[in-house]
């Protein structure tokens, strides 16, 4: 008995473990109408749309929920661009994806670089603010195992947008409002400063 019980949960890791796993070449031709706006290769050409290149799949699949969901996560272009995806396209797309490597740094303003290092880095006790290499990791490439996500080389733009939607809660997909319990306690200089380091991490 306690053999068969052993054996059922190896069966549940394992099959739960490979249920998300994405096909990347299903992926590439699944992806194609993201192109459009991210790069054909997730290296976006335009500042306003995010880079998805080196993007954690689990996040991607996360995000695709969420804005599928259209309530935690709001965007009318994105509810439209995924409204038709299934579990498996979403998990095919972000394998892909995860798989494209990122080419280049972001544009940056040198003079926040500093300030946005030591944020980055060791957040400020004072303030109760937590490193964010502590879970995006210390270049910025994201925790994959639980979908925290690749930060490094994005645009300076994009990142600032996140961080105010999550401050001023019209973005809340976070679990356990992690994100928003610190950036609420972030200046617009912090997030700036943040911002423009992490689109100087390659």
């Amino acid at each position: 008995m306690k053999k068969l019980f052993l054996a059922g949960l190896m069966f549940l890791f394992a099959t739960s473990g490979s249920a998300l796993a994405g096909n990347a070449e299903a992926g590439k031709t699944k992806s194609a109408a993201c192109g459009g706006c991210h790069g054909a290769d997730g290296n976006s050409p335009v500042p306003t749309f995010p880079k998805l290149a080196g993007q954690n799949e689990a996040y991607i699949v996360k995000q695709v929920k969420d804005f599928k969901a259209n309530d935690t996560r709001k965007n009318e272009i994105m509810f439209g661009m995924v409204a038709a995806l299934s579990d498996e396209d979403a998990a095919d797309i972000g394998a892909y994806f995860q798989a494209q490597s990122l080419k280049d740094a972001a544009v940056f303003d040198a003079a926040k670089i500093a300030a946005g290092r030591d944020l980055y880095k060791g957040g400020d006790l004072q303030k109760g603010i937590p490193a964010c290499q502590a879970c995006h990791g210390p270049k910025g490439s994201g925790t994959a195992g639980i979908g925290y996500p690749q930060l490094g080389g994005q645009y300076v733009g994009y990142t600032l947008a996140q961080l105010k939607a999550f401050k001023d809660g019209t973005r809340k997909n976070d679990d356990k409002k992690l994100m928003r319990s610190i950036v609420e306690k972030m200046s617009d200089e912090d997030m700036a400063a943040v911002a423009n380091y992490i689109a100087s991490l390659k």
